[in-house]
């Protein structure tokens, strides 16, 4: 699903506050956080397997009653959702809602409508467009900004989105940005783009796993969102890791809720969009795409 884009928001809100200085993606950097995919593609391996759930809120007891009775729910997906690489750290968070009266092709509607992002996810998100669109992948290009302080962030990133439709009640969908480029002076007569992997580290990468299940008359809708930014000064964590740990709770819930709440505005009777014009979802792989 491309809700990716909601995930960055967090991360760019509290690296503007301890990013100012220029700095540059490296190469042990980008290494770890492909290893670190790898891990995070296993676990979902593991649920298509069946060895694991399909949902992750099928794994506790307490958690689909909770989400149920229209609780969002966000955790962690290792330790505090945050783990240090070399010159980085990489955020991992995953949240669930539930949709009633929903169905599949209601969140489709939403979900594959990239014109109206600005719509249903304003204000971090300003501009989208899809790029290219082939059966069950997409590219599409957006913008994102916040005002944190004194700082206006903004991001330009494109990505690639693959949809994979299990049956007609189960699918999910992977997401890798394939550019990211911080956007200099954004909203000023000067604003420029800096080149990719360069700028404040405000994000170098994004990953998203989004799975969802339509019973008990509506729709689970699942999200792990997987960011990769700068790390944060050691002299800075104590203060600014509960912050990104908090907006990371807030920001992944948002979407979620701002989501459920797109489909629920939805006029009924009207059929789905497809992903492209004239054409369905591909049945799913075992793979889930994650990047090389």
């Amino acid at each position: 699903m491309r809700i990716i884009n909601l995930f960055g928001s967090v991360v760019l809100m509290a690296s503007a506050v301890a990013a100012q200085s220029v700095t540059e993606l490296l190469p042990g950097t980008l290494k770890a956080w492909q290893e670190y995919l790898r891990s995070a593609d296993a676990r979902m391996q593991a649920r298509l397997d069946a060895r694991r759930p399909f949902l992750w809120i099928d794994e506790s007891p307490d958690l689909r009653p909770r989400v149920r009775r229209g609780e969002v729910v966000v955790a962690p997906v290792v330790g505090h959702g945050t783990q240090s690489v070399p010159n980085g750290l990489i955020h991992d968070w995953i949240g669930a809602v539930f949709i009633p009266h929903a169905t599949i092709e209601g969140l489709f509607r939403v979900v594959h409508d990239y014109t109206h992002y600005k719509d249903f996810y304003k204000p971090v998100v300003a501009d989208s467009k899809v790029l290219v669109c082939r059966d069950a992948e997409q590219e599409v290009s957006m913008v994102w900004q916040r005002h944190i302080l004194f700082i206006n962030a903004a991001l330009e990133s494109h990505y690639r989105a693959h949809e994979f439709a299990i049956d007609r009640r189960h699918g999910y969908n992977v997401a890798d940005t394939t550019q990211i480029r911080q956007i200099e002076g954004y909203g000023q007569a000067g604003q420029h783009l800096l080149p990719p992997d360069t700028g404040s580290g405000l994000i170098w990468r994004l990953h998203s796993i989004t799975r969802y299940e339509e019973r008990d008359g509506g729709v689970y809708l699942e999200l792990e969102g997987i960011a990769l930014t700068r790390d944060i000064p050691a002299s800075l964590r104590w203060l600014l890791c509960p912050l990104v740990n908090h907006l990371s709770t807030n920001a992944l819930a948002t979407t979620l809720r701002q989501t459920r709440d797109a489909v629920n505005s939805l006029s009924p009777g009207v059929e789905g969009l497809a992903l492209c014009p004239g054409r369905t979802c591909k049945a799913a792989n075992t793979k889930t795409g994650g990047e090389e």
